[in-house]
């Protein structure tokens, strides 16, 4: 079925709505929702009716979260959610929201459910066609669902929870106590899959038609004028600056500031590969102006704030040269969008957010954000579809901060010289391995103390670097790499022998929690 077009051509996508009750798990029903090619936006639960109508959503879904729907001030949504009329699907928490709202029970359970479990089904369900009588599903719950509401019927169970799945099939209402989102529930995205077919979804949210959508809404806003770019070698900035491109031309103008901050060589092949593509890249070489606001700085988040400010006012001036660009254009994802808003309100700040190419409203132009709607794996597709090399488009985050809260303790060219080194040895090493898929972040530390060593009969007194390596599907949690004790070896050898100053490496096994993948 071909989708409606909206205004300037573009396509009116369905939608799912998401409230979200405060879940670690939020994001990614909205990831799994997008996979299978339909939109997902993610509102607050005290989202009205007319903010819900507003979405035009084909079906709603309640996400998980950490309270009992029972306690005072617990988050419910508005009632009259349940009448718009469209299929709705409540999540643990959001289970239990179904049962309060329509005449349920919920209570403490005896014995908390954490983990693995196995789901029986015990009558037919549109929700589970197609699926095995038994599976393996995802539990995180200390509530169940002790008496379902009028008009539905358990038709699953677990040995700890007597209503792990409830539906009234005539109204599409339904309701699971385990999480479908996550990889552990066996054939939680084919749950998802039913929902969206119960939904009617036409499955229009593909990179091809997202492509020509950004690039339409970039021309219909730049118009006959010229926008900025603001790049900083990412996937992020990158697609953005492709997209401009196609929508307005040589109207797009990339300015690259150099921090001195990146990895070895890294801001030549910002320029290679920017050539490659006909774009012809404003690089702003400032290192001198971050070492020179960097010198004598060793709190971490004291060197996030400098980097930011001194950021703003190399792009600022750089920006002047340009008097006829009137936008700017920056590479905002959803997950920010989402963040800004603060769905589920204030929570312990662990550092300074990572990137500092956020640029504030007050540099005078209005602001072009086409991946504004998207995930990150989103805009690795396309990526993929506007031509970038998978190796590229694959790359690991990188903090916006670059190498500076990789260096604990003070940032001088002369340390981010011997951090250069030795992190592209062991990126180098790792890509010869083929594992470079495998592993979500890794990345070398230089940490703020000197070891006793003994090279060539000789004393010496050098710098010790940490290697990290993690792997991690949301970033929330994470678990050390485990490498072979070859491998190890063999990038400890290199980096001492070929990186003069350094005669020591270790290597961290710390998960997050308790660590940060991040060591600042």
């Amino acid at each position: 079925m071909k989708s409606p077009a909206g205004r300037g051509g573009m396509t009116v996508h369905q939608t799912i709505v998401i409230l979200d009750f405060g879940s670690q798990y939020t994001q990614l029903i909205a990831r799994r929702i997008r996979e299978l090619a339909v939109k997902s936006e993610i509102l607050p639960p005290q989202a009205s009716l007319a903010e819900l109508q507003e979405k035009q959503p084909i079906g709603v879904i309640l996400s998980g979260g950490p309270a009992s729907v029972y306690d005072q001030g617990a988050a419910l949504p508005d009632p009259a959610i349940l009448r718009l009329g469209v299929p709705v699907l409540g999540v643990c928490y959001g289970q239990q929201v179904l049962a309060q709202l329509l005449g349920g029970q919920v209570a403490s359970a005896p014995r908390r459910e954490f983990g693995a479990a196995e789901l029986e089904l015990v009558a037919p369900c549109a929700l589970f066609s197609g699926l095995p009588l038994r599976q393996r599903v995802w539990m995180s719950h200390g509530d169940e669902v002790t008496q379902v509401p009028p008009g539905f019927q358990v038709v699953g169970r677990t040995v700890n929870a007597p209503a792990a799945a409830m539906a009234w099939e005539e109204r599409k209402l339904y309701g699971i106590q385990f999480h479908p989102e996550v990889r552990h529930t066996e054939f939680g995205q084919r749950i998802l899959d039913n929902f969206l077919t119960l939904c009617a979804a036409r499955r229009d949210w593909t990179p091809a038609s997202l492509r020509q959508e950004a690039v339409a809404a970039i021309r219909s806003r730049v118009g006959e004028g010229q926008v900025i770019v603001a790049l900083s070698g990412g996937v992020d900035s990158t697609v953005t600056a492709l997209l401009c491109r196609e929508a307005v031309g040589e109207r797009t103008i990339p300015i690259f500031v150099d921090t001195g901050l990146l990895r070895l060589d890294e801001g030549d092949k910002v320029m290679e590969r920017f050539a490659r593509y006909g774009l012809a890249v404003d690089r702003v070489n400032a290192a001198e102006r971050f070492f020179a606001a960097l010198t004598g700085v060793e709190d971490p988040e004291e060197k996030r704030r400098r980097i930011g400010h001194e950021f703003i006012a190399v792009f600022r001036q750089e920006a002047a040269k340009f008097p006829r660009a009137r936008f700017l254009a920056q590479g905002t994802l959803y997950p920010d969008v989402i963040e800004s808003t603060s769905v589920r309100g204030p929570s312990a700040t662990i550092k300074t957010h990572h990137n500092v190419g956020g640029l504030p409203a007050e540099l005078g132009f209005e602001l072009v954000e086409p991946l504004r709607w998207f995930f990150k794996d989103e805009v690795r597709r396309l990526g993929l579809e506007l031509g970038l090399p998978e190796e590229f488009v694959f790359r690991q985050p990188f903090p916006g901060p670059g190498l500076a809260v990789r260096i604990l303790g003070e940032v001088t060219p002369e340390r981010v010289a011997l951090l250069q080194r030795a992190d592209a040895i062991f990126l180098e090493e790792i890509r010869q391995q083929g594992l470079y898929r495998d592993i979500a972040q890794a990345l070398a530390v230089l940490l703020p103390v000197r070891s006793v060593g003994v090279m060539g009969d000789a004393r010496t007194y050098e710098h010790v670097v940490a290697l990290r390596a993690v792997t991690t599907e949301d970033f929330m949690t994470a678990d050390w790499y485990r490498f072979a004790p070859e491998f190890l070896d063999r990038v400890a050898r290199r980096i001492v022998n070929e990186v003069r100053g350094i005669n020591r490496v270790v290597y961290d096994i710390t998960s997050k929690p308790p660590a940060t993948i991040e060591w600042e």
